[in-house]
């Protein structure tokens, strides 16, 4: 079958961007949205045409690079799904595809569908980090953590940073993504002796390259890892806790 796709060009950063409109013949429903690209962009290649850069590595739904805006919605129609694990036989009724990047302010186009995230990268420098004591590893049991703590902490460690639920915010805000990081790594003891310091650090990072979060709730709807909307709660009550603390930690 044949499908229409409308794919977003910008050849620079500071280029103006423009949509330019595609049929890519070939198409079976067992394709992803990912196949479909590396169809168009074979076509193009064949005629002698630029194809369409876009970010992708693991195809598995691990990495989260494959991020972009399918139809106006992050990552495409199937809620909580990767761009890379959504199939044309989910949605079989659409025949027209207008692709984007993420689009958010912290977010700046590289080429055509490609971003640049370093903005999460950032964040994850200044909190996403514990201090360990160097030297030969400790017993796995040397410190003891519950069931429920540690699968609370896995919970929230499942997000693989793809930064959809900033392009599905409004605001633009990294709330959810920030949250999970600080709910599970405050959760481990090996995280909690810097978690004044991280709360601090990650609320800093926050102001400066994202926005405000007002709960809106998009971002818990598009997030692959089905991050819980309490994430989003934690940075503010993590960041209180840190100011209120009387020692420093």
């Amino acid at each position: 079958m044949d499908i229409t796709v409308e794919a977003w060009r910008q050849d620079r950063p500071d280029a103006p961007g423009r949509f330019e409109s595609y049929v890519v013949t070939g198409v079976t429903p067992q394709m992803s949205l990912l196949d479909v690209l590396d169809l168009l962009n074979s076509q193009l290649v064949a005629a002698g045409d630029e194809p369409v850069a876009f970010d992708s590595d693991c195809r598995e739904g691990i990495c989260g690079a494959c991020g972009i805006t399918v139809n106006g919605r992050p990552h495409g129609p199937v809620p909580n799904t990767p761009t890379c694990l959504q199939h044309l036989a989910q949605f079989p009724e659409t025949t027209h595809l207008r692709v984007e990047p993420f689009r958010a302010h912290a977010f700046p186009v590289v080429r055509d569908l490609a971003v640049d995230r370093s903005a999460l990268d950032r964040v994850i420098q200044v909190g996403g980090h514990v201090d360990v004591m160097t030297g030969q590893a400790a017993d796995a049991d040397a410190e003891l953590i519950g069931h429920d703590t540690a699968e609370r902490a896995l919970d929230f460690g499942a997000c693989i940073g793809c930064g959809a639920c900033v392009a599905a915010c409004p605001n633009g805000s990294a709330h959810l993504f920030a949250g999970a990081k600080l709910l599970h790594l405050s959760q481990l003891s090996y995280g909690k002796q810097e978690r004044g310091r991280r709360a601090r650090a990650v609320a800093g990072s926050l102001d400066h390259d994202f926005g405000p979060c007002s709960s809106f709730g998009e971002c818990a709807q598009v997030c692959p890892a089905d991050i819980d909307l309490s994430a989003v709660a934690a940075v503010n009550r993590e960041a209180v806790r840190a100011a209120f603390r009387r020692r420093p930690d």
